[in-house]
């Protein structure tokens, strides 16, 4: 793994720490949205493009947004009605486990473009996904072939989010407009 990555491992652990210590909603939104935005850019490092996409405009997008404006439309209770307690010894604990977990995964993955990495070592599925897309499915481009036809569900179920996520949008900034 490169440089890179290692860099956004930590930032996308930091975050989430950091969502789960903050005290304050709006600081954590905010955190929050960086999170989505560091696993937007690692989607993209690992060469998940629609994932990556999918993740920056519903989690950094969609969601700081109807968070923000969540804490916009309610009030806050007096700090003395807040929970001023973080349970701090249990969020060093998952911290500890996920931050040793990444770090026993990540050396072992493999980089990009590493000819011993099981998609290259079988060259057999690649080279039968490039020469029958066509005859399975009619779609001459073999991108659009696997995300239409062969992951056909799971682009749908995509897509169904993606314009769930845009409607409800749309529906709390009309009433925000509106109100």
């Amino acid at each position: 793994m490169s440089a890179l990555a290692y860099t956004l491992a930590v930032f996308i652990l930091a975050t989430a720490v950091a969502t789960a210590l903050f005290r304050d909603v709006l600081s954590v939104i905010i955190v929050f949205g960086a999170y989505s935005l560091g696993m937007a850019i690692l989607y993209t490092f690992l060469l998940a493009p629609d994932v990556a996409m999918t993740e920056a405009a519903i989690g950094a997008g969609v969601t700081t947004l109807l968070l923000l404006l969540t804490i916009a439309r309610t009030t806050r209770p007096p700090s003395d009605q807040l929970v001023e307690r973080v349970h701090v010894p249990a969020v060093v604990v998952v911290s500890a486990f996920v931050l040793v977990v990444c770090m026993t995964v990540l050396p072992e993955m493999y980089t990009l473009g590493d000819p011993s990495a099981p998609v290259w070592s079988n060259p057999d599925v690649t080279q039968h996904y490039i020469e029958n897309t066509y005859e399975d499915t009619k779609i001459h481009n073999a991108v659009s072939a696997v995300l239409a036809a062969y992951r056909g569900f799971d682009t749908f179920g995509e897509a169904v989010v993606v314009f769930a996520a845009g409607v409800s949008t749309l529906l709390v900034l009309k009433r925000e407009v509106f109100a």
